[in-house]
């Protein structure tokens, strides 16, 4: 579990912001963790949580979110609906959408149905906690009737808070999204901060849109590369930090690892009681580069939501991108490239002049990509659109709960995601 200090923190600052938020099992957990169960954000109170750990263990993603939705909704008096991730919460909700039918019988029975993916001793232990509730069975009918605009709050009422503990980077996408629909009017609130699988740094501004986080300095051993790197880079400690620079950290999580460089740059937003206030910046990881151009992700994915915005009735999904080196043989003679994998709503194909909107955005937006391609260094970007509900099968084939990746670097997930290409 995470250190009880940083749980502890989050319990207090949860409660002074949101004065319902600690209510004996009015939380709800939607999260992923094959094998084990995850250890939520507030493990130290247990009786927070209406969802059976058991249900978040399972082998299926798809069905660990369905059944813990299932819990979920049987308590309409939630204050808190808790993910470990954005995308947990996102694809929960689209489970939602589109299994509502099953989830109202499965309610109105006290029931849970057999399905891949649930062994059956874990199907009868989990049945064994539900009972029927045809009212409440009524009520999702009724409110999934009348369209999925806030239905979030329609059916949880009393809800408060979305806790979510990745909510920056990767995951601001899907935020935004749930934000605009299913969970208008509601706060986000990410509380943490890890990297590399340590936990670094505490939310304490819970009502403020942009997550900042204070970094804890006895909680991992914290390192910091000034940004850009200079060619001989030397690394700064916590009391070094300049306020409105950025850094990549690096990191020596426990007594015995490695020092590394996890591949995170922040950004420092101020100082709290001396110790340095951060913003996520991006993840070095994920920057495209065929040339050596380093296109960085949230830059790449503003040029691919400008282009998006060029495409009427488009709205974004979800993405991932390719280099062309990863498809070997099959990219052909070309000059090395991008390929781009697209899911929308609103539009079932594309044209080729709007498949190039999103090259020329990158050329408008990235002068060096524009002299690449000028000089036919790097060839015409490729864009894909995929079928819908392919992006939550990627998720399930990467096998744990990590922030989504923007760039793919094993050719199994290359050849699952080109196998959903609808155009």
């Amino acid at each position: 579990p995470l250190p009880t200090q940083g749980s502890l923190l989050y319990l207090d600052t949860l409660r002074a912001a949101f004065p319902q938020a600690l209510a004996p099992r009015g939380t709800a957990l939607l999260s992923w963790a094959p094998g084990r169960p995850y250890a939520p954000a507030g493990w130290p109170l247990p009786t927070l949580y209406c969802t059976p750990s058991e249900a978040g263990a399972l082998p299926s993603r798809a069905v660990a979110l369905r059944v813990q939705l299932l819990f979920a909704l049987r308590a309409r008096a939630l204050r808190v609906l808790e993910a470990g991730l954005a995308t947990e919460l996102h694809d929960a909700l689209v489970a939602l959408h589109t299994g509502w039918p099953g989830l109202a019988q499965d309610l109105a029975l006290g029931r849970l149905s057999p399905q891949p993916g649930l062994p059956e001793d874990v199907r009868g232990r989990l049945q064994a906690l539900l009972a029927p509730d045809t009212v409440r069975a009524a009520e999702l009918q009724a409110e999934c009737a009348r369209g999925f605009e806030g239905i979030v709050q329609r059916l949880w009422p009393q809800l408060e808070v979305l806790v979510v503990g990745t909510a920056h980077g990767a995951e601001q996408l899907y935020c935004d999204a749930l934000r605009q629909a299913d969970c208008k009017g509601l706060p986000f609130y990410c509380p943490f901060y890890q990297a590399a699988g340590a936990l670094l740094g505490v939310n304490l501004w819970p009502e403020e849109p942009v997550p900042r986080f204070l970094l804890c300095p006895d909680w991992a051993f914290c390192e910091f590369l000034p940004c850009p790197a200079k060619e001989e880079p030397r690394t700064v400690l916590l009391g070094e930090l300049w306020e409105g620079r950025e850094y990549e950290l690096v990191l020596t999580a426990r007594p015995g690892e490695y020092r590394c460089r996890a591949g995170e740059v922040l950004r420092v937003a101020g100082f709290h009681k001396q110790c340095p206030v951060v913003e996520h910046v991006r993840r070095e990881s994920q920057a495209l580069s065929v040339r050596g151009e380093s296109i960085t992700e949230e830059r790449f994915c503003r040029s691919l939501c400008r282009a998006v915005g060029m495409w009427p009735g488009a709205r974004l999904v979800d993405y991932i991108c390719v280099e062309s080196a990863l498809l070997g043989a099959s990219s052909g003679a070309s000059a090395p490239h991008y390929e781009v994998f697209v899911e929308l709503r609103g539009l079932r194909d594309l044209s080729e002049g709007q498949r190039y909107k999103l090259d020329q955005c990158l050329q408008e937006d990235f002068p060096i990509y524009k002299s690449f391609r000028f000089k036919g260094s790097i060839g015409p970007l490729r864009l894909h659109l995929v079928g819908a509900g392919a992006f939550a099968r990627l998720r399930e084939a990467l096998g744990s709960p990590l922030p989504m990746p923007r760039v793919l670097r094993e050719e199994r997930l290359l050849q699952l995601i080109q196998s959903t290409v609808v155009s």
